[in-house]
Formats: structure tokens, sequence, C-alpha cells
């Protein structure tokens, strides 16, 4: 699918993967609207890029079929390309000394992450089935989701968030397959360790020992690359249905 004048909603837009996601898009032609709950930050980057920022809820309905109405209304048409980046981290052992992890602990995680995922690109799915279909292939749109590597090889106290990374690798293929009669492509990227601003609350000993984790090249992956992937995505229409692991060939010890 071609980019340009496609309108792109970024969800996560305002930080990390997704604002560089946001930039690459709109510097390669398409309206991009920011979903995220932090709206200055959201303003900030739609101001760089001539976007629309959008205060939503992930794990909200009303929040993000308001988004989506705000999005038709502002560019006069729906999204044809959703790329889920909004989600947190999470690192607790299943039971410590303070006891098994509280299981409204482990909902959280999973609300924002699997199902925030999955009500955006549902809801975004439903409003693309009216687009004309456009190009060779006959698209309607494209939505990537955000895994980790985690989803494969989760570590110690990682159980909340590689379940919740690992669902969404789950169901990179049955929605493609359910989405691919009305011309929408569903793709994953599973990125190992990126640049984004949690790294930058750590010691230069801890970064320099975490960049020695991955094989080649030897530091952590920036924003900027998977912005990158996510435009070749776009932009390839036999990419569906698939996890794309973006790590450098890392894989995750026990701890």
């Amino acid at each position: 699918m071609e980019i340009k004048n496609c309108v792109a909603i970024v969800t996560g837009g305002a930080s990390g993967m997704g604002a560089a996601t946001a930039r690459r898009l709109s510097q390669h032609g398409a309206k991009v609207a920011l979903f995220d709950l932090n709206k200055d930050a959201a303003e900030k980057i739609a101001g760089e890029i001539q976007g629309l920022a959008v205060t939503c809820d992930v794990t909200q309905p009303e929040s993000v079929k308001s988004a989506l109405v705000e999005v038709q209304k502002h560019f006069g048409t729906a999204a044809r390309i959703c790329i889920n980046c909004a989600g947190i981290v999470h690192g607790r052992r299943m039971v410590n000394q303070q006891g098994p992890m509280p299981l409204d602990e482990f909902r959280k995680v999973i609300e924002i992450n699997l199902i925030g995922t999955f009500n955006v690109m549902s809801q975004t799915a439903a409003a693309m089935l009216p687009l004309p279909p456009i190009g060779d292939s006959e698209e309607r749109g494209v939505i990537i989701n955000t895994a980790s590597v985690a989803a494969f090889e989760g570590q110690i106290g990682q159980t909340a968030y590689s379940s919740s990374k690992g669902a969404i690798v789950s169901l990179t293929l049955p929605a493609a397959r359910e989405l691919a009669q009305f011309g929408i492509r569903v793709m994953t990227i599973s990125p190992g360790l990126v640049d984004t601003p949690m790294f930058g609350k750590i010691s230069p000993e801890a970064r320099a020992s975490l960049e020695a984790m991955v094989p080649f090249p030897k530091r952590l992956a920036r924003p900027e690359e998977y912005a990158m992937l996510a435009q070749q995505i776009i932009e390839n229409p036999m990419l569906n249905g698939e996890v794309i692991r973006l790590d450098g060939a890392l894989r995750m010890q026990p701890k």
C-alpha cells in the first residue's frame, strides 16, 4: 500500500516507537493521528508533523470509538493504517516474599497491552470496511501490532508481560485470516531491546550490559528502526499474518 495521502493512526504515539513511527509516516505523506493519554506530549509531536493528537484510553470502547469519529471528522475519511504501540512494561515475580502477585496487577497488564490492542484493532478494522479498495492488491488497510521478544523468551518476573505479548503474537494469524476477505492485512512486530525513554533511567553500566547481550549490532535498537520496519510492512502487500522479530538476533536468558 502506498503511504502517501493515507490516514494513519498510531497508538502510544506521544513517545518512543510510536512517535518515531508517526514522524516517519508523515515524512512519507501520511496524515497521522496520534492516540495517547499524554495529551501534551501527543500535541507536541502532532504539531511537528501537522498531525492530529487525540486523547484516547485504548482499554475503553467508547474512548476508542470517539477517537475514530474525531479522526474521520478531521481528515474526512477513516484510517487505512493502524499501528498499535500503546502498552506498558511490567516486572514482578508471580510469587515473591510478599506473596502472590495481586490479580489486579496482572489484569492491568493484560487490559492495556492485549485488550487495548484488540479494542483498537477491531474498531479500526470495522471503520475500514466502507473504504474503497486501492492498488493492484485491492487493499483497504493494514494493521500492525506490537509484541515483544518476551512473547517467546519471557524472563523471570515477566509472567504478566509475556502473557500479554504472547497473546498478541497468537492473535496475528487468525485476525489476518478473518480480515483477508475485506482486503485488510494484519502484522506484528516483536522488538527486542529498544532505546526508549525507559532506558534513560538506568546506569551506564547496566546499559552496557544490555547492549552486550545483543549479538549484532551490539546496541539497543532505535525507535526509528521500528518505524522503518512498519513502513516496509505497509508498502509490501505480501506481508500478512506474520510476526517479525526486530532484535539483532537477541535471545533472552532466564534473567
